[in-house]
């Protein structure tokens, strides 16, 4: 334990003071509108500032404490931020966490939340604030129950070398993971904790390549060392039902995407791939320059070009974050590219609503940072918690927080009544959201497109207050339509006997809450 705290997320109780079951009937279709701003979350507690955070299945977020080297450097110490009692995160509070391992500290690695409701953590470019890349292949599951403890991997994909990979849920509920340094990649079972090599046919090697899970259940990638017959970009599909990848159309002609930011020897860099609520991927290019991908179809074409920067010069995604907002809009961190250096200030925010990039004000930080210096992370609220190696964590309000109706989950089968303490399935439909969330690319991942189920205290004492009930047995995919699926969902412990009402949340949009009794 660290600083003698224990992390139990089945008694986790955040208050908060939500819209009532009439006016969610009224305005559907909408969360409370307010103006868009950026907004500072407390102070991040680690000395060495805020980077990489996972929201869990319990509605509290864990953050990675960055180190001493700044960009290329973390800390094995995390912290948890928990929202207050109006459920928002930009007025919460930290809690101390269990660290990770002695001598493990990875930096640009793979994450995601497993269909277990644990968090995988494998690989690390760098590791101990060495400034060289070390390609580390440790790897650890965090436990978000009881102590809440980073267990180390007791077996792995067998690779010496893993890196900065990408990472996926798979709609089979199986984590794949890319190898850094070659073309291959790995299946890892959250359930019987065992690896399986995968990936047959893949064109160039994996370095610097993000992916993107579609509707139809396979991953796109953007490939940075493969060109086709024309000079052109080529991007493949990977399919998990045959475990092998694919050629899907090549990007537009004189389009290239990829840039190489970090000088002349380095591998090409890329921006995120996004895939929005419409289906279509809008993949953000190194050099300025935007493709948008149709899932249907297979094509590409071309996007709008990002502006010039604020500084002067071309801005671009050389490694960056960006996320999707509630009203299908994506949000990007970009910055000054030049002279083959992506580590040119300022940082540059924009918003791309299918056919515009509109120029949005940035954080207090933004003339201090390099796009990859970002990482962004859809809350359950609506909102995008932004961190960038400094100790001020900023939560962006988008202005129109409007979404389609179709984009809710709906809930089909619940417990009418519940106990604290005690296990329930839930059914519906569009659990896992119509996107990931959250995007980079082989640096750092932070999906979201799984259900968290809200409870609020409707009546008596405690009327308004907000429990997060911790989910498991998640099912995965993105925007899968009609189709039944399930979670189960421990209420907490502490949740007051009452009426409650219960919402299933996916990237930020609740589905209609029904009402439940806590007995």
């Amino acid at each position: 334990m660290k600083n003698g705290k224990v992390f139990a997320s089945e008694t986790t109780h955040n208050t908060s003071r939500l819209i009532g079951l009439v006016l969610f009937t009224v305005l559907a279709g909408s969360l409370v509108a307010s103006a868009q701003q950026w907004k500072a979350a407390p102070t991040f507690p680690g000395s060495g500032g805020a980077s990489t955070a996972i929201l869990l299945t319990d509605g509290t977020v864990m953050v990675q404490e960055a180190g001493p080297g700044g960009a290329v450097s973390d800390t094995g110490n995390w912290f948890l931020l928990v929202p207050n009692s109006l459920g928002s995160y930009s007025d919460g509070q930290w809690q101390s966490m269990n660290s990770m391992e002695t001598n493990w500290d990875p930096h640009f690695y793979a994450s995601a939340v497993m269909t277990t409701g644990k968090v995988l953590f494998l690989g690390g470019e760098y590791e101990n604030n060495n400034p060289t890349p070390v390609d580390s292949n440790v790897g650890a599951i965090f436990g978000p129950t009881g102590t809440a403890t980073f267990t180390r991997l007791s077996t792995g994909p067998g690779w010496t070398l893993i890196g900065d990979a990408a990472s996926v849920v798979l709609p089979n509920g199986k984590l794949m993971v890319g190898n850094c340094c070659n073309n291959q990649q790995a299946l890892f079972d959250p359930n019987k904790l065992t690896w399986t090599l995968t990936g047959a046919g893949k064109l160039d090697n994996n370095s610097e390549e993000g992916w993107t899970l579609l509707p139809n259940g396979k991953v796109l990638t953007i490939d940075t060392q493969s060109l086709d017959s024309k000079g052109n970009e080529t991007a493949e599909l990977y399919s998990y039902q045959t475990g092998t990848w694919s050629r899907t159309g090549s990007l537009p002609p004189h389009n290239p995407l990829s840039n190489r930011c970090f000088g002349v020897n380095t591998v090409p860099e890329l921006g995120p791939a996004v895939l929005r609520p419409d289906g279509t991927v809008w993949a953000t290019g190194a050099n300025g320059l935007t493709a948008i991908y149709n899932y249907k179809t297979g094509q590409w074409t071309p996007g709008p070009v990002f502006p010039p920067s604020s500084a002067g010069g071309q801005d671009g995604v050389c490694d960056g974050p960006a996320a999707v907002l509630p009203n299908g809009r994506a949000l990007v961190m970009t910055s000054r590219i030049n002279n083959n250096s992506a580590g040119n200030p300022p940082a540059d925010f924009y918003e791309f609503d299918g056919t515009t990039i509109n120029s949005i004000p940035g954080p207090p930080n933004a003339p201090n940072d390099a796009s990859f210096y970002g990482r962004m992370l859809a809350l359950p609220t609506g909102n995008i918690l932004f961190t960038d190696g400094s100790q001020d964590v900023e939560i962006f309000e988008p202005a129109d927080t409007t979404f389609n109706n179709a984009w809710q989950p709906t809930v089909t089968s619940f417990p009418a009544t519940v106990t604290p303490g005690h296990h329930y399935v839930i059914k519906g439909t569009q659990f896992t959201g119509l996107t990931q969330g959250a995007y980079y690319g082989d640096d750092a991942q932070a999906a979201t497109n799984f259900p968290l189920v809200r409870l609020t205290v409707d009546g008596g004492a405690s009327n308004g207050e907000v429990f997060y009930a911790r989910t498991y047995n998640l099912p995965s995919g993105v925007a899968t339509g009609t189709k039944i699926v399930q979670c189960t969902f421990v209420v907490p412990s502490s949740m007051p006997q009452g009426s409650a009402r219960l919402e299933v949340v996916a990237n930020g949009i609740p589905s209609n809450p029904v009402m439940v009794t806590i007995e």
